[in-house]
């Protein structure tokens, strides 16, 4: 089947959004937002249509709005772990959006960010480390150790604040992705609840129409044998009273000579 021009115009706004998104924006860029929300309106009125594409497809289009859009809100965020942690769960395309691509576009920009944020996370880290190293360096020299007793405090007491923040950051996501679970969890209990509800009470529903339909079945059949008695007297009586009649009609005239 032919793409149509909704189709065709939602692929050229799609490619420009990817083309966007692969760049490095300001933080003041308002462009993508405003083409990703126009995206997702074609996207509901390509659904709409008559003619729309297969349901692979469109479940490809919505697989790659829904990816930028979720890159639109990990950029939001405000620290550089929550960033991370926010892409890891986007979901990019599996195919692209074009034939000059060679991979899905979306999956490039998902490595890119992905990369970007593991950068800022080691930049944050390494400054960390390196403030925790001059001030180790200063008490060091008050306290007049030898250079190599200090570069050797130094390195231990770097890796020491690494290895604690770097414990620091993975309980923080652990407590997150536990409160998360959680929510999520509790969620699907008052869902599945809410579900088990409903078809209880469709199954009393249904019940009960059963048993109403079938009082009504019996009422009509029993309706349907009382009208077949009363026709078939009826017809008894009109046949005997055309016999009767006959009769008498043979008795009172008498065949003519």
């Amino acid at each position: 089947m032919a793409a149509t021009r909704l189709e065709l115009n939602l692929m050229r706004l799609l490619s420009r959004c990817e083309a966007l998104a692969a760049e490095r924006r300001d933080p003041e860029e308002w462009r993508l937002e405003k083409y990703v929300s126009a995206l997702e309106d074609m996207l509901r009125e390509l659904k709409k249509q008559s003619s729309k594409p297969a349901p692979e497809l469109l479940n490809e289009y919505s697989r790659k709005v829904d990816f930028l859009k979720g890159l639109l809100e990990a950029e939001k965020l405000s620290s550089s772990t929550e960033k991370a942690l926010a892409n890891q769960f986007l979901a990019p395309g599996r195919t692209p959006t074009t034939t000059k691509e060679r991979t899905p576009a979306t999956k490039t920009v998902h490595l890119q960010t992905k990369a970007r944020c593991t950068g800022k996370m080691r930049s944050e880290l390494l400054g960390t480390v390196c403030f925790g190293a001059t001030a180790s360096l200063l008490l060091f020299d008050r306290l007049g150790l030898a250079p190599d007793e200090k570069q050797s405090a130094v390195e231990l007491d770097a890796v020491l604040q690494h290895h604690q923040d770097v414990q620091e950051k993975l309980a923080e996501e652990m407590l997150s992705l536990a409160r998360s679970l959680k929510n999520n969890t509790l969620a699907a209990q008052n869902v599945i609840k809410q579900d088990n509800q409903t078809l209880s009470h469709s199954l009393r529903m249904a019940d009960q129409n059963f048993e109403k339909l079938k009082d009504e079945s019996d009422r009509l059949e029993q309706h349907a044998k009382k009208s077949v008695n009363w026709l078939l007297w009826l017809m008894l009586i009109v046949v005997c009273f055309i016999f009767i009649s006959m009769i008498l009609f043979i008795r009172i005239f008498p065949k003519l000579k």
